[in-house]
C-alpha cells in the first residue's frame, strides 16, 4: 500500500529522536492523516505477510468485551502476553491475564467499575444510531477514559472512532490514533479498522467506503529502522477484495455483529511478501 510507505517515509523525513518509556527510543513525528477506499480493495499491507487472521481474531475480542489475553491467545492470536504477565498486573492487584479497563471494556462499558459490566455499551449506541438516526454527527466510540488510563499498564492507543453515513446509502468511518508503532502496529491497526468497517456497514446494510486514518505521535523504534528500509524495498502489489459470507442474511444488527466469525469472511487475492522479524518494544 502506498499510504503504508508514505507514512514511514513521512517518518524518515521529518521525524526527530525521542526516547521513550521504553528506553528503546523512537524517530517520532506528530500530526498525519490519510485515507483508504475500500471500493477499490481491502487495505492490509503486502510489503510484508500480515496475518489477517490474527486481525480479525482480535477484532472479535475487542467487540466481545473480553479483557483477558488468556482468551484472546485461545483464539490463536500471540500479540498481548508481554503485558498480561504477573510483572505488568500486580501493580494492579489483578491476576496474570487480565489487562484492565483496555479496549473491550471501554466500548462495551464505558464509565462502568471494573470488572463490572455496568457502563454504556457504545457498541450497540453505535449500531443503533447508525440504524435509527444515520444523519447523526455523534456516531463516535471512544476508548480514552482518563481514570482507566490510570489503572491499566499500557492505555488504548487507538483512542477514538467516528462514523458517517452519507446519502443514507455509504459508511465511512474515521480513527484517532494518539500513538503508533510505525512497524509493527499501524499494519494491524489500518486492516482491522477497516475490517471494523466493513462489518459495520454489513450489518446496517450499508455499502462501505472510506477508512480515515489520523495519528498523533507516530513513530519507528529504533531497533525497527533496518526493517522498515528492507519493507521500502519492496514493491507494493494488488490489494485484495474483503467480502462478508452472510446468504441468508443472519448477520444483521447489533447480535450480527457479534456473532460474526472468520469463517464468515473471505479474504481473496491477497499476496504479499515474506514476513519480517522485528521485537515488540515492552
Amino acid at each position: 500500500m502506498k499510504q503504508y510507505h508514505d507514512l514511514l517515509k513521512s517518518i524518515l523525513l521529518h521525524g526527530k529522536e525521542h526516547e521513550d518509556r521504553t528506553g528503546v527510543g523512537t524517530i517520532s513525528h506528530f500530526g498525519f492523516q490519510t485515507r483508504f477506499d475500500l471500493r477499490e480493495g481491502f487495505p492490509i499491507v503486502t510489503t510484508k505477510k500480515i496475518p489477517f487472521r490474527w486481525v480479525a481474531e482480535e477484532l472479535f475480542w475487542f467487540l466481545s468485551g473480553d479483557t483477558n489475553e488468556a482468551n484472546l491467545r485461545a483464539r490463536g492470536v500471540d500479540i498481548g502476553a508481554e503485558w498480561a504477565d504477573e510483572a505488568h498486573t500486580k501493580r494492579f492487584a489483578r491476576k496474570p491475564g487480565d489487562l484492565g479497563p483496555v479496549y473491550g471494556y471501554l466500548w462495551r462499558s464505558f464509565g462502568g467499575h471494573y470488572p463490572e459490566h455496568d457502563g454504556v455499551d457504545q457498541i450497540a449506541r453505535l449500531v443503533g444510531e447508525i440504524k435509527n438516526n444515520p444523519h447523526s454527527r455523534r456516531l463516535i466510540v471512544t476508548g480514552w477514559g482518563p481514570r482507566e488510563a490510570d489503572n491499566v499498564d499500557l492505555p488504548p492507543c487507538h483512542t477514538l472512532f467516528q462514523f458517517k453515513v452519507e446519502n443514507g446509502s455509504t459508511l465511512h468511518c474515521q480513527l484517532y490514533q494518539r500513538s503508533a508503532d510505525a512497524f509493527l502496529g499501524v499494519p494491524f491497526n489500518i486492516s482491522s479498522y477497516a475490517l471494523l468497517l466493513r462489518m459495520v456497514a454489513h450489518v446496517c446494510e450499508l455499502a462501505v467506503g472510506e477508512f480515515v486514518y489520523t495519528l498523533g505521535d507516530y513513530h519507528i523504534y529504533k531497533n525497527h529502522l533496518d526493517q522498515v528500509n528492507e519493507l521500502l524495498s519492496r514493491d507494493p502489489l494488488p490489494l485484495p477484495r474483503l467480502e462478508i459470507v452472510d446468504p441468508t442474511k443472519r448477520l444483521r444488527g447489533l447480535q450480527g455483529l457479534l456473532d460474526m466469525r472468520y469463517e464468515d469472511l473471505n479474504l481473496s487475492g491477497y499476496q504479499s511478501h515474506g514476513k519480517i522479524a522485528a521485537a515488540v518494544a515492552v
